[in-house]
């Protein structure tokens, strides 16, 4: 029988296919192979060739292992592991952190693996999966144990050629902004990464040279979306089904071109798309991040530990309410803006108190603890101001800085405007975590441009972003299923739990003003209770233990 092949090109109607059920991916032809010893058997196994019930089954089993796995933990891995082919690199770094034996064999015999993977026949390929069932599977393996492995070795295989792919269009597109064997000179005015304190986390000894620092570094989101690694993919209608307007049969086969789709719209699918979201994502970046050798500082790696510990962000207005608070555990600190405003009698989100925020950051900036500063708007839209503002904050001792899209008049920023800030601050303080902050869910207005308004700034280099208002799981879950960097969440006490925030992927939860609120509210009500002689529990710290918090 005949079967007709489909060719989409454009962004809804290729997005649409990703998410149709009835489309799934074709699985290479093959004459079979022996069980736990070809690629014929690894790829009827795996979840990337499979739907339905066996699809979602293989899924779990490789996001249960990536979900033990820290982001952070694999760009050290990577970054500070064996040199060589980059393809081995990648899958000795990510072998070595799921705990497999012989993770240099295991990376070799996986490279073999992926020359077949996707079609073909290849011997030492079907050797080559045998070898890595024999290491990994425990003796005597059933059914259910075998198809674990497979989907460890899917795993790998995946990651390899991929994030190969990327690293290499990565390195590509810095190459593109300046020549190969030019010495590289620091972006004009650039601050230097530092080691001290916690910050930036330099290349290891004998490694390149240059560092984010110094280097062009071109955000991966953008590269993702302009040079993606999964240019085009192909399905199979596995019942007849409907897309763009046209009929498709069964048996039809569907070609999805990722890469011009996604020309005309910010939002990448290189990822793909509900209910085909590749788990790995977070990973992957991590991956080509340390092969890059790009810095990680101590406040980025707190935003990509295991999935289920999101960083919970407090938010001080001054030096003893943040010291307070870092002495109690908090890793971080932020700042609110509207304490700083209302500490100082001026209005916040008015692009008021600039002095007042530079002021508390050099304050902060004589303790121990990490902090990051919520600067409104970088208190101009003069985007070579904002990048001096910034470059000032990373020398009082900032490690973070929070830019909202918000303005004073209860309008948003023009998208164009907001990215160029964060650019600019990444080019002059690389080593700063740029929190992007939209305002669509915060002012109520054109919340349908969210996705596409982070998917930007992703793009110009911000490494988090931010969506205060929103609270909805169902909004917050469509973000992270798209989201490159963490996402930030505010949170609220009648929102999600910070539990139920992390299951949704949530890498990032501030408090914001709360805090700030609720020590006015109980100042007052100590006050008044005293006034009118009620009962009223006034247990406080002593003089002394807030003398104490003064001391850097």
């Amino acid at each position: 029988m005949t079967h007709t092949t489909h060719e989409f090109n454009r962004f809804a109607d290729v997005r649409a296919a990703l998410a149709d059920p009835a489309l799934v991916p074709e699985l290479p032809a093959t004459d079979g192979g022996p069980v736990g010893a070809s690629v014929a058997w690894l790829r009827a196994t795996v979840a990337r060739f499979s739907s339905g019930e066996p699809h979602r089954r293989r899924r779990a089993l490789v996001e249960a292992e990536l979900a033990r796995l820290e982001p952070a933990a694999l760009w050290r891995a990577a970054a500070t592991g064996p040199k060589g082919e980059v393809r081995v690199r990648v899958v000795r770094a990510l072998a070595e952190a799921l705990g497999m034996p012989e993770p240099g064999a295991v990376a070799e015999a996986v490279t073999v693996v992926a020359g077949a993977y996707f079609g073909g026949t290849d011997p030492a390929a079907d050797e080559a999966v045998a070898r890595l069932v024999a290491c990994l599977a425990p003796a005597g393996a059933d059914e259910a144990a075998l198809e674990a492995v497979a989907n460890r070795i899917g795993l790998l295989v995946q990651a390899c050629d991929a994030t190969a792919t990327l690293v290499e269009s990565c390195a590509g597109a810095a190459l593109v902004k300046s020549p190969a064997g030019s010495d590289v000179p620091p972006a004009a005015g650039a601050a230097p990464v530092r080691a001290a304190t916690g910050r930036a986390v330099p290349p290891a000894a004998g490694d390149t040279p240059t560092d984010a620092a110094t280097s062009p570094d071109v955000p991966p989101a953008r590269v993702l979306r302009e040079d993606p690694p999964v240019r085009t993919m192909r399905r199979i209608a596995a019942r007849a089904t409907r897309v763009g307007g046209r009929e498709i049969a069964e048996g039809d086969v569907v070609l999805l071109d990722l890469a011009t789709a996604q020309r005309t719209r910010p939002v990448p699918l290189t990822f793909g798309a509900p209910p085909r979201v590749c788990p790995g994502r977070a990973h992957a970046l991590a991956l080509a991040d340390g092969l890059l050798q790009r810095p990680l500082t101590a406040f980025a790696r707190l935003h990509h530990q295991a999935a289920a510990t999101p960083l919970l962000l407090p938010n001080a207005w001054d030096y003893a309410s943040a010291a307070a608070l870092a002495a109690q555990g908090f890793p971080a600190i932020g700042t609110t803006s509207l304490g700083v405003a209302a500490a100082a009698g001026l209005p916040d989100g008015a692009a008021a108190t600039a002095d007042a925020t530079l002021a508390l950051a050099r304050s902060l900036g004589r303790g121990s603890f990490l902090f990051t500063v919520d600067a409104e708007g970088g208190f101009s839209d003069d985007v070579e101001e904002v990048a001096a503002l910034a470059r000032e904050l990373y020398d009082a001792g900032a490690a973070g800085i929070n830019l909202e899209d918000g303005r004073p008049d209860g309008t948003l920023a023009p998208v164009e405007l907001h990215a160029a800030k964060i650019a600019a601050v990444k080019a002059a303080v690389p080593a700063l975590f740029v929190n992007a902050r939209t305002d669509t869910h915060w002012l109520g207005r054109q919340r349908e441009e969210t996705a596409a308004r982070l998917a930007r700034y992703e793009q110009a280099g911000a490494d988090g972003v931010f969506v205060p208002g929103l609270s909805d799981p169902g909004g917050i879950a469509a973000l992270t299923a798209t989201l490159l960097v963490p996402l930030n969440i505010l949170y609220t006490p009648t929102g999600p739990t910070v539990a139920e925030l992390a299951a949704l992927g949530v890498r990032r939860v501030s408090l914001g003003s709360l805090l700030y609120r609720r020590a006015l509210a109980a100042a007052v009500t100590a006050a008044t209770a005293v006034r009118d002689g009620r009962p009223a529990d006034l247990t406080a710290p002593s003089y002394a233990e807030v003398q104490t918090l003064a001391e850097p």
